[in-house]
């Protein structure tokens, strides 16, 4: 299940940069999030999901409302850098949620996972030097630094959803993390929103259908299995995205993005380990 889910993020992150260059990036997240609600609000109701308590509808809109900003932030970037660069920075999240886990719950961070922490920086800085050696425009600096501050609200997406994924069903932490970022986007339709015109509608579609079901299979998978077992298999991550970007928009993978994504990887498993079975949950992509 945690494979399958990892496979639809990927592809929906694929939908979404599409889309984003089609319609524009905000209405591509309005619209994909009022399509992802009305598909929640069917699966809720047909399978009679109860309603939170006060303190689990204060998670799912914490959580949304981060979700919502961390998305904003990585779509921007997959418009000017490509899929497998984006996912592979966004791999650090793991490594920042240990020192976010020591903030705000209190973990002790050990010296193992301190040197992880380098050597995912390490990782990075391979991946930024393909980008210093003028193969790339400053846009795609700019999309590099998006996306490392994408990773770190991720980081705290990674704390939240360790709460959330205990206290709550797949289906309605996918619908309530839907409703609350339709909530967010469309503080600005006076502004910005335009209705999308019938060829962007069946990507919209798409885009809110593999989101709802991705986050759905994550949230089952990660109830049932400890998370040290699932992060390997989130990894994988990376190469849906360097097929998904090379099938879709003609991107070439880069031997720097390459090397810089297994140094972030290793340094995030050899956390892990250190960590045990409260090892740091990856999603692949974003929202």
């Amino acid at each position: 299940m945690c494979c399958i889910g990892v496979a639809l993020f990927s592809v929906m992150d694929a939908a979404m940069k599409g889309l984003s260059l089609s319609i524009g990036l905000y209405n591509a997240l309005l619209w994909r999030a009022a399509a992802g609600s009305l598909l929640g609000l069917a699966l809720m109701l047909l399978t009679r999901q109860r309603w939170p308590d006060r303190a689990v509808l204060r998670l799912h809109l914490l959580r949304g409302s981060v979700v919502a900003l961390m998305a904003a932030l990585f779509f921007w970037a997959l418009m000017r850098m490509p899929l497998a660069e984006a996912i592979a920075l966004s791999f650090i999240a793991p490594l920042i949620a240990l020192y976010l886990a020591a903030l705000l719950l209190g973990e002790t961070v050990g010296r193992r996972a301190i040197g992880a922490s380098l050597l995912g920086l390490v990782g990075v800085g391979v991946i930024l030097s393909g980008k210093l050696q003028g193969r790339y425009d400053a846009d795609a600096l700019l999309g590099a630094g998006a996306v490392l501050l994408s990773a770190l609200l991720f980081a705290w997406n990674l704390i939240l959803q360790r709460q959330q994924a205990q206290r709550a069903s797949p289906i309605e932490v996918a619908f309530f993390q839907h409703v609350v970022m339709l909530g967010v986007f469309v503080l600005g339709a006076p502004a910005w929103a335009v209705l999308p015109d019938r060829t962007a509608v069946p990507l919209v579609m798409l885009a809110a259908s593999l989101a709802f079901t991705s986050l759905a299979a994550l949230a089952w998978a990660y109830a049932r299995a400890e998370a040290q077992r699932l992060i390997p298999v989130e990894y994988s991550a990376f190469l849906w995205a360097a097929l998904m970007g090379w099938l879709a928009f003609g991107e070439k993978l880069t031997l720097t993005t390459v090397a810089g994504a297994l140094l972030i990887v290793v340094g995030c498993l050899i956390a892990a380990r250190s960590k045990g079975a409260d090892g740091a949950h990856v999603e692949a992509g974003t929202a």
